[in-house]
């Protein structure tokens, strides 16, 4: 086992790549361990299969230079039935890899199991923390430094935003590699993915940098304020 720096949790195989594919692979490339989590294995897509999920699932991950990708098997659209056993092996995972910093998906948005998958982390991960909690393996508690929620399908105004503009071809590349939810073919069924996502996704990114004055960035909202140490820095003090 080794620890992660980096944990980021999705309902689907994509899902973390819609929302911040940049940012893992800018991390992955500076040497952090980087993981992904899968609650689910999209059994219910319009279109695809599960095995052809988890290939497009593994080619994207190799874009981004992933450190592991864990596939659970929760069950498409029944997050919000997930019972204290699922909540157990999330513990279980959080404890294993001991990530210092987690991320979701933001609970505003239009597929209800992102949301749902945004609620289980936050409380799977609390739940991590607490000695005296049982999971499925005999692992000790571990205490996430701090939990992040990143953007699908919404347009909220983000509490901060991350420089992707020099990752964010990869980001696109780890797109493409879903090709059966994004790229589509004559057997394809037409739904919000195969009309053009990947660039609205693209578009979404340029505009969050433009609003700090870079080409492109992703967004992250937080359930708690950032502590500022310092506004001015001594060596700019003394200029």
């Amino acid at each position: 086992m080794t620890k992660l720096d980096i944990l980021a949790f999705g309902a689907h195989p994509d899902d973390v790549e819609i929302g911040m594919a940049g940012t893992l692979v800018k991390y992955t490339k500076k040497g952090y361990n980087v993981g992904i989590c899968d609650l689910t294995m999209a059994e219910l897509s319009s279109n695809g299969t599960v095995e052809r999920r988890q290939a497009e699932a593994k080619r994207a991950g190799e874009y981004l230079g992933l450190h592991t990708r864990i596939q659970l098997d929760f069950p498409d659209r029944g997050l919000r039935h997930t019972g204290e056993e699922q909540m157990r092996e999330l513990v279980s995972i959080i404890r294993y890899y001991q990530p210092s910093i987690v991320f979701a998906p933001y609970s505003i948005d239009r597929h209800p199991d992102h949301g749902e998958c945004g609620k289980l982390v936050k409380e799977a991960v609390f739940n991590a923390g607490i000695r005296k909690y049982r999971c499925t393996k005999n692992l000790g508690h571990h205490r996430v430094k701090d939990v992040y929620f990143y953007l699908i399908n919404s347009y909220e105004r983000p509490d901060f935003v991350i420089d992707i503009s020099d990752y964010i071809e990869t980001k696109k590349l780890a797109l493409q590699a879903y090709e059966s939810q994004f790229v589509g073919d004559a057997n394809s069924i037409e739904t919000p993915l195969t009309n053009g996502y990947i660039e609205v996704v693209e578009a979404r990114e340029r505009l969050f940098g433009k609003e700090v004055s870079v080409d492109y960035a992703e967004g992250f909202k937080v359930t708690k304020p950032f502590l500022v140490k310092t506004l001015i820095e001594e060596d700019e003090r003394t200029r």
